[in-house]
């Protein structure tokens, strides 16, 4: 269904990016090789393991890993937790990543702080840390990150959205909904603070009528939508921490008649969340790059098995990636790409 903005309001759902492992589960299987020997750097093993196999982003994340890693000669051993949050899993593909002799581990970690032992205890074995798409609590146990400024993106997305409700309502009190992630994950944190703070409310305000976790899951972003719109039927804006979860709201939305009555937008800038902004179900994504931060983490993890050189962090701790807003609607003041640019360039490559 296409909705514009002569139409109304349509449904906020931040979708935080979110990909999946083509790897298989670590709680499953043993970690699994999947690219490249020969070369200077064919006995060189890399680990590399993300949140879950079951979202698109971290698929595409894992496939670009896959890539650079053909492309420096080095070994792949992939990895992921059953399901997003699945702490333990990633904790067993360390070690049975240490076991199998790699020298150095990439993980997009589903809880910032108790993934910490674990990396402490590689690298008192020898094998080098690196974190992608989340932030270790502290950047502790890690020698680099690379990843979105989450709080940044959820900003933009929050402020883009103020702008739109108020050039498209009718003197109407916002009533946000929040479709959020799941505790111990400092995306989810960063992104809804920053959305707020875009949008100019606090999570305590009375603009913010309803909240309900999801864990980035569409089926669960439906169920969560319903009990909210059940609860609160006036709601007009919903965040969600991602564009899975953000689809199951829309769905909720549309059947219970609302869409035209709700903003609907989001993080995460797949080809599938650009087209869903061309056809009017989003608003907007803001778009993340996890093609860079496979690539760069892995070429900054062969350089030091190589070199033993540390890459340099800035004092955030983390290298930026990007966001770009992605809208067919502008509004005063806010930099964005239409979803033509977008479709060419979804999650920084197709």
């Amino acid at each position: 269904m296409r909705v514009t903005a002569r139409t109304g309001k349509r449904v906020l759902a931040i979708a935080a990016v979110a990909l999946t492992a083509i790897a298989l589960s670590a709680c499953t299987a043993k970690p699994t090789d999947s690219a490249a020997s020969g070369g200077a750097n064919g006995d060189i093993k890399i680990g590399f393991i993300v949140k879950t196999n079951s979202n698109p982003f971290w698929v595409f994340m894992q496939q670009k890993a896959q890539e650079e890693a053909k492309k420096q000669g080095v070994t792949l051993i992939t990895a992921a937790g059953k399901n997003d949050g699945d702490i333990d899993g990633q904790i067993t593909a360390i070690q049975n990543m240490i076991t199998s002799g790699v020298k150095a581990i990439i993980v997009d970690p589903n809880d910032s702080t108790a993934i910490i032992p674990a990396l402490q205890s590689a690298q008192k074995q020898g094998v080098a840390t690196f974190a992608v798409d989340t932030q270790v609590d502290g950047n502790k146990a890690v020698y680099g990150t690379w990843a979105t400024d989450n709080y940044k993106g959820g900003v933009l997305l929050g402020k883009y959205v103020k702008a739109a409700f108020g050039k498209n309502d009718a003197g109407e009190t916002p009533q946000i909904a929040l479709l959020d992630y799941h505790p111990g994950v400092t995306v989810g944190d960063q992104r809804r603070t920053g959305f707020l703070d875009g949008f100019g409310v606090k999570r305590t305000d009375p603009e913010v009528v309803a909240a309900q976790d999801t864990g980035g899951d569409q089926s669960q972003g439906q169920q969560a939508m319903e009990n909210m719109l059940q609860k609160k039927p006036g709601i007009n804006v919903v965040y969600s921490i991602n564009e899975p979860a953000g689809r199951g709201g829309a769905t909720a939305i549309a059947d219970a008649g609302k869409t035209k009555a709700v903003l609907l937008g989001s993080i995460d800038g797949s080809c599938d969340g650009v087209a869903s902004v061309k056809d009017g179900q989003f608003t907007a994504t803001v778009m993340q790059f996890p093609a860079k931060m496979a690539e760069m983490s892995i070429d900054a993890a062969v350089k030091y098995i190589k070199d033993g050189v540390k890459p340099t962090m800035p004092s955030s701790g983390y290298i930026d990636t990007g966001t770009t807003l992605i809208t067919d609607q502008a509004v005063n003041g806010i930099s964005y790409k239409d979803t033509t640019w977008g479709a060419a360039n979804c999650w920084g490559t197709k």
